[in-house]
């Protein structure tokens, strides 16, 4: 009896620990937090590290942030730079970090090994992952880029699983940026998951070489803020400056740029998960939305694959202008309240943006 009586003791205790244990953090990037998550009903899946399971219920989480991986495609990366984020505003214990890998080995300068099942995506152009675009592997090609985070989304408003959730905040710098701008206008769940949960999402976007434009006007020298230098390094603006330009105006190489307005740079020949949705649709949830541009200070150098085609070199010449262009663009023709906050120091560096002290409360909500 007594022998019972000490065994179920043991038993409890290790129970106890075990279920300790499993409310800390995963704090490495590596395999240990690594999870599948499934993407349809043939088994396809993707990689996602996380900061804790996405199967193990948890009441200590009142916070959960996505964060995207650029071009490169290192979503271990950017989980350090999530942990980094999450550590200087002492939110490791009660938010959730994710950041999933959006694989492609189709060429072209991808070359990722893909698990078994494991999707890969588009690696560049109109239909790439970043802009919503169709799967290439494996045989059963039956998904966009945007269906990956959507099934996400709705794996983090499972009451059962995370009973506490308050708010949900998807970033992405870089490419990443790209994605989180496209995924803003056009996802489905956001406005499910705000009503019957009550979980308040918000997006930040961060130092992306382009954006969608809902129409066919585009910046001039004037969309940018007098006192922020924008311009590329060396630039000498000329004496009349900018002062009797329109901030915005019809594209004056219309005709020798013919893509200036196509997607994912306008809303023209849509492809992909965003050419289900609506024009008037993604202008007015591009509108009510919640989203900050995070801009570094000291992004205004062509590095980084910073996309210098016609259409992209229409929305401004650096990021930085393009950006804070593009947050104008929403407040002057949608009447958005969208803020662009000016990240001091901080070049195109993901580490920089998502651990500055003047990003981290639109990261890091409280």
């Amino acid at each position: 009896m007594r022998r019972f009586l000490w065994a179920s003791i043991f038993a409890c205790v290790t129970m106890s620990l075990a279920s300790a244990n499993a409310q800390e953090p995963c704090l490495q990037a590596n395999t240990a937090c690594t999870e599948w998550v499934t993407l349809d009903d043939q088994g396809q899946r993707g990689l996602i590290y996380r900061s804790y399971p996405l199967t193990q219920r948890n009441e200590a989480l009142e916070h959960a942030v996505i964060v995207i991986h650029g071009q490169g495609r290192n979503a271990d990366g950017y989980f350090r730079h999530g942990l980094a984020g999450a550590f200087l505003a002492d939110a490791l214990k009660n938010t959730l970090l994710i950041s999933p890998r959006f694989a492609s080995n189709e060429g072209k300068g991808c070359r990722d090994k893909l698990d078994a099942n494991e999707v890969g995506w588009v690696c560049s152009g109109p239909e790439s992952w970043r802009n919503g675009g169709a799967q290439t592997t494996p045989s059963a090609k039956n998904l966009q880029s945007f269906d990956f985070m959507d099934a996400l989304v709705l794996k983090l408003t499972n009451e059962a699983t995370f009973p506490n959730l308050r708010t949900l905040v998807i970033a992405g710098h870089s490419a990443g940026g790209q994605f989180v701008n496209r995924y803003q206008m056009a996802n489905r769940p956001h406005e499910k998951v705000t009503n019957e949960r009550n979980i308040q999402i918000s997006y930040v976007v961060a130092n992306p070489s382009s954006y969608t434009y809902p129409d066919v006007l585009r910046p001039t020298q004037a969309a940018v803020p007098s006192n922020i230098a924008a311009a590329a390094s060396g630039y000498v603006p000329s004496v009349s400056d900018a002062k009797d330009q329109h901030a915005f105006v019809p594209f004056a190489d219309a005709g020798g740029c013919p893509n200036f307005n196509r997607w994912p740079y306008g809303l023209e020949h849509k492809v992909g998960y965003a050419s289900q949705v609506s024009d008037d649709v993604l202008k007015q949830q591009l509108k009510k939305r919640p989203v900050t541009f995070l801009l570094g200070e000291l992004d205004i150098f062509p590095t980084y694959r910073f996309d210098s085609s016609c259409a992209a070199m229409a929305q401004g010449p650096t990021r930085l202008a393009r950006g804070f262009a593009y947050a104008k663009f929403l407040t002057d023709t949608l009447q958005a309240k969208h803020p662009a906050v000016l990240v001091p120091a901080c070049g195109h560096n993901a580490r920089c943006i998502f651990s500055a002290e003047s990003g981290l409360p639109y990261l890091f909500v409280k």
